[in-house]
């Protein structure tokens, strides 16, 4: 591909700092393979002095591929991840070997164990684990005094006591892990002067690939390596950061200027992946972010296909449609592997993966897809549905004993197989617990009443009726978790169950279920089938479609309804952002007005894809839907100011009602009709 002038200036940089800001699309690795050969060949750099630095083994494997093809061979020029070379580092100071980093279930065996002596209520373990992993990974990354640390999986004490444990045990067994990695590479390079020159030395010229995904240790590290010639060349786009949780925060890069004042920057402004309409949708939606360098990316594409956003009634009918539009798609000639389908997080698509399969769509997945029906939500009204129909395994009883509470005992049941009779005889003898006796007895009567409903009637008695809602409030409000999170996965549950009739065929089709997403699972690594992709907004960042579905577009989802503080809500928009751009010829966006008999909201991000919100200025033509059109007095603080032509009358609006509303549009035609 021939380079554009903007890509040219940047492999041609000499010396000193370089920010190379770079859209969606825009030849990244292009540059940063061109820079290390231009440093080789133009200005005579040893290869051995270039460091390439990029965030994952794939990464830094394609990119060492691709300079390969570039050169005819690698030339010894140093390509890896930030981990690998801070090892390198470690190794060379403290003779470190791979034995010395503890094994990933090693780590999630400790962390196991040490929650069950706690004795936390937890219901889903790996949730749990996986959060408690990744605030303390979050800890040490920005070296957070742990004393001041609120944490957002369990109690203060709690997450303090499993953190110094968790420290205690890496320290007896001599072992580290990937944050100590950095840590001690930082305070290596800070106390030994000495070998911070060696490595300094080693590498003279340090390039950085996705630069807006560091975190703050390993930017402190990069900056003591990079002097102090300061040779730091950094490539990426602040507007796809979306690894907060991971630490990686887009103001490291928005104040890369102010830490070397001196550094030129380049944008790479030209978008040879997308569609022109899409381009625009995109830089429409991501303008509205205020923490970030202004950008207007250009495409160099035309038009291609129109940005669609579509309503529908309910979750139900917009999986169908999607369906049907890629069956009509493949019977056209087109191949699935064109397509993606993405959402915000991989709770949601259970019940179109369902509907993918009930009409034989090939999908592939990035990452497992949970099976709901192995919720831990689900494996409580599995058991209770179970219990109606008459098993009695003392397992089934404990799962459901005291959801909602009823103060049974785990020793009224002292048999694998479990007579109710029984256990209202071992608390007749206790005084004072006639109380638990009228439970057992409202018990009886719950599951002899459910063996007798169809599947959906039987969720909604077990939330409604026998109380299992309340115990999810209970529960939210213990583990710090919205309860929403919980009720959605229920709903969904419930939903489900809908489709049939009986129990037998709803078991029946839990286990096809379980059967195909073991095969998705299995083929995953087979990247030559024809399969629709279906994938997360994360797992999608760096790979781009002919065409994309983004659904779900409804506020709480996306965005997600823990976004509450303005990093949050523009990270979330920063991920709408990434999805909306995988896309080169084609983006349908679909959202619903009801989700399992929830009323719902168009996402602000649908709104903010079709509408230019610069058109909104003093003395700009509006029509409102109710007053026809007018002319724009003022736009200050959130409000707009119109007079109509009727009668000349003023009134003033909200911008943010107006707009995601589409009751007040620049012109005569409703911001979305072109579309």
């Amino acid at each position: 591909m021939q380079q554009n002038e903007a890509q040219l200036r940047a492999v041609a940089h000499r010396e000193g700092p370089m920010m190379v800001l770079a859209g969606p699309g825009s030849g990244k690795t292009t540059v940063i393979t061109n820079r290390a050969k231009a440093l080789i060949e133009e200005y005579g750099v040893k290869p051995e002095r270039i460091l390439v630095i990029t965030f994952t083994k794939a990464a830094a494997a394609e990119m060492r591929e691709r300079f390969g093809r570039l050169m005819g061979e690698s030339c010894g020029v140093n390509f890896g991840t930030f981990h690998a070379v801070y090892f390198k580092i470690l190794k060379h100071a403290y003779h470190y070997d791979a034995a010395c980093i503890i094994r990933e279930e090693e780590r999630y065996q400790f962390f196991r164990d040490y929650t069950a002596k706690l004795d936390l209520e937890i219901e889903d373990e790996k949730e749990f684990i996986d959060g408690i992993s990744s605030e303390i990974s979050l800890v040490k990354g920005e070296r957070v005094d742990i004393e001041h640390y609120y944490s957002m999986n369990c109690s203060e004490d709690d997450f303090k006591k499993i953190y110094r444990a968790y420290e205690n045990m890496l320290r007896s067994a001599n072992k580290i892990d990937f944050d100590d990695m950095l840590l001690l590479c930082y305070e290596l390079l800070t106390q030994r002067p000495d070998i911070l020159a060696m490595w300094q030395n080693i590498y003279e010229y340090i390039l950085i690939d996705e630069f807006q995904d560091i975190n703050r240790v390993q930017y402190d590290i990069i900056r003591l390596l990079a002097l102090p010639q300061n040779n730091l060349f950094i490539v990426g786009d602040d507007d796809q950061s979306i690894y907060r949780f991971r630490g990686a925060k887009p103001e490291i890069m928005l104040n890369f200027p102010k830490d070397y004042p001196e550094c030129e920057r380049v944008l790479l402004d030209v978008n040879y992946r997308s569609a022109a309409d899409i381009v625009a949708a995109a830089g429409r939606l991501i303008a509205v972010n205020t923490k970030r360098f202004p950008k207007k990316i250009r495409a160099v594409h035309g038009r291609g296909d129109a940005v669609r956003v579509l309503e529908y009634a309910d979750v139900k009918s917009q999986n169908e449609a999607v369906v049907k539009e890629l069956l009509a798609y493949h019977e056209g000639g087109g191949q699935y592997r064109d397509v993606a389908v993405l959402y915000r997080t991989n709770t949601q698509p259970g019940a179109l993966a369902e509907k993918l399969m009930e009409y034989n769509v090939p999908f592939s997945m990035k990452d497992s897809l949970p099976n709901i029906y192995e919720h831990w939500l689900a494996k409580d009204i599995l058991a209770y549905i179970r219990l109606a129909l008459g098993e009695d395994g003392r397992a089934l009883y404990f799962r459901v004993m005291n959801r909602p509470k009823r103060y049974l005992s785990r020793e009224a049941f002292p048999e694998a197989r479990v007579d109710l009779a029984k256990v209202k005889q071992y608390y007749h003898v206790q005084a004072g617990k006639g109380y638990v006796i009228e439970r057992i007895e409202k018990l009886e009567a719950d599951l002899r009443l459910l063996a007798r409903t169809s599947p959906y009637a039987a969720v909604n008695y077990i939330r409604r009726a026998i109380g299992y809602d309340e115990y999810l409030r209970e529960y939210a409000k213990q583990r710090r978790i919205p309860e929403e999170e919980l009720f959605d996965i229920v709903a969904q549950i419930q939903e489900a169950a809908r489709e049939y009739r009986t129990f037998p065929e709803w078991f029946a089709h839990m286990e096809e279920y379980r059967e195909e997403l073991a095969k998705q699972s299995a083929g995953r690594a087979d990247r030559d089938r024809d399969a629709v992709f279906f994938m997360t907004f994360h797992g999608a960042k760096g790979l781009e479609f002919p065409h994309v579905y983004i659904v779900d577009a409804n506020e709480g989802i996306t965005p997600h309804h823990k976004a509450v503080v303005s990093e949050d809500m523009e990270e979330e928009r920063r991920m709408f952002y990434v999805a909306a751009t995988r896309a080169k010829s084609a983006l349908t966006v679909t959202y619903t007005r009801d989700r399992f008999n929830k009323k719902q909201e168009v996402s602000r991000f649908v709104t903010e894809l079709l509408t230019d919100r610069t058109a909104f200025r003093d003395g700009a033509a509006v029509r409102h839907e109710n007053y026809g059109s007018g002319v724009i007095l003022q736009v200050r603080d959130g409000k707009v100011s119109v007079r109509f032509d009727k009668g000349g009358t003023v009134r003033t609006f909200d911008m943010e009602f107006c707009l995601k509303n589409q009751v007040l549009t620049v012109g005569t035609e409703k911001a979305g009709d072109k579309y």
